[in-house]
């Protein structure tokens, strides 16, 4: 990764070669099943629309995203493929996304007729994925409401405004490759794909397994995964062994805005939650929690400061945290990096998750704030 001879004083770097890795990787890992790249979030911090336009390249066949606001805003950035959006609320509008020609999920019958009366207004079939609920206790329709939605959804495609060409569901512990919960989910989610064709719903794809399950269970890869925090480059199921090799795409990184040199018993940051023991020198790193560096992190963190880990002293601030140099003789201006791959030994987006005590996805997830973002990679556009 090549550095401006200026780095930022805070920024989010993105490596969209290695989302390209990851996403062919995961691609050929699953295939024939097809991949989605989950995309929401502004790409679990990434950037949606760079991310978007890398994952198609390295084969992505299908975006997935959260809100229909998401679905317009990368077809406002020129994608044209398929493309799912699973999250609205009663009263939302579906025509506009309809009329791009985006997938969306139905939970339950009113959802449903929402979705057919839109559809009826656009001028357009709305392509429909019911959602079966088999344990989450989420988003989608029970056990028991499923008939019914799959009965209803059949005599409503009769309108010719809408067709269900998917069905799908969510894993509670993917995470956990060999968790009994997961067999049972998947022995509904047959038996639920079974209603559905039997009530005759003409299934284009049935999608059940998340970045975990379809690293780890092959058995649950069915006709398309959906893959979000993998093609990050990050392990969706830590500790586990992974039959691929991902690359993270996203380092943290800036500029110390200040070094200073301590005597012991100095308190350092709110409340002195840490002093010094002995004379030490301090570097001030520019972020802190309103760039969504988590608080809960201090003590416990590290960051990587003039070849060595360096360890957070005090609580994290708003604006910024503290580091210990250890009497180091290192200047203002020197590089930092909060978290990046960990090949030259950095910390990670995990081992801050650790310190947190929270998981990979929200470190990556929250950041923003006053950091900018720059691309580096084939596409940097």
């Amino acid at each position: 990764m090549s550095e401006r001879a200026h780095p930022a004083r805070a920024e989010i770097v993105v490596d969209l070669d290695a989302v390209a890795h990851n996403v062919s990787t995961l691609r050929d890992l699953v295939a024939p099943a097809a991949l989605m790249a989950v995309v929401k979030a502004d790409g679990y911090g990434h950037g949606m629309s760079a991310v978007a336009r890398t994952a198609r390249a390295a084969g992505a066949t299908w975006l997935g995203v959260a809100t229909p606001e998401e679905a317009l805003a990368l077809r406002a950035a020129g994608d044209t493929g398929r493309l799912l959006c699973w999250l609205a609320a009663p009263g939302d509008s579906y025509e506009e996304v309809l009329a791009a020609d985006v997938d969306v999920a139905a939970y339950d019958v009113a959802q449903f007729d929402e979705v057919a009366a839109a559809a009826g207004r656009a001028g357009v079939t709305a392509r429909v994925h019911l959602k079966i609920d088999t344990g989450l206790s989420r988003g989608g329709a029970t056990a028991e409401q499923w008939p019914g939605l799959c009965a209803h959804a059949r005599q409503v495609e009769a309108s010719g405004a809408v067709r269900v060409v998917g069905v799908w569901s969510h894993l509670v512990a993917s995470d956990e490759p060999g968790h009994p919960v997961t067999d049972l989910q998947a022995k509904a989610f047959d038996e639920a794909v079974a209603l559905a064709e039997k009530a005759g719903l003409q299934l284009e794809v049935r999608h059940l397994a998340n970045s975990a399950a379809a690293i780890h269970r092959a058995d649950l890869r069915h006709d398309l995964v959906r893959c979000g925090i993998s093609i990050y480059g990050l392990d969706p199921a830590p500790g586990v062994p992974s039959p691929v090799d991902l690359v993270p795409a996203m380092t943290v990184q800036g500029r110390l805005a200040l070094t200073k040199s301590v005597p012991a018993g100095a308190g350092v940051s709110y409340g002195h939650a840490w002093v010094a023991t002995e004379e030490t020198t301090l570097g001030l790193v520019p972020v802190g929690y309103g760039e969504g560096v988590p608080r809960a992190a201090s003590p416990g963190a590290e960051v990587w400061v003039a070849g060595r880990r360096r360890p957070v002293r005090g609580k994290v601030c708003m604006d910024q945290l503290v580091v210990d140099l250890h009497g180091d003789s290192v200047a203002a201006g020197e590089r930092y990096v909060l978290f990046g791959p960990g090949d030259a030994g950095e910390p990670t987006a995990q081992d801050w998750a650790e310190a947190a005590g929270t998981i990979n996805y929200e470190i990556v997830t929250q950041l923003g704030g006053r950091l900018t973002r720059r691309y580096v990679g084939k596409d940097q556009s």
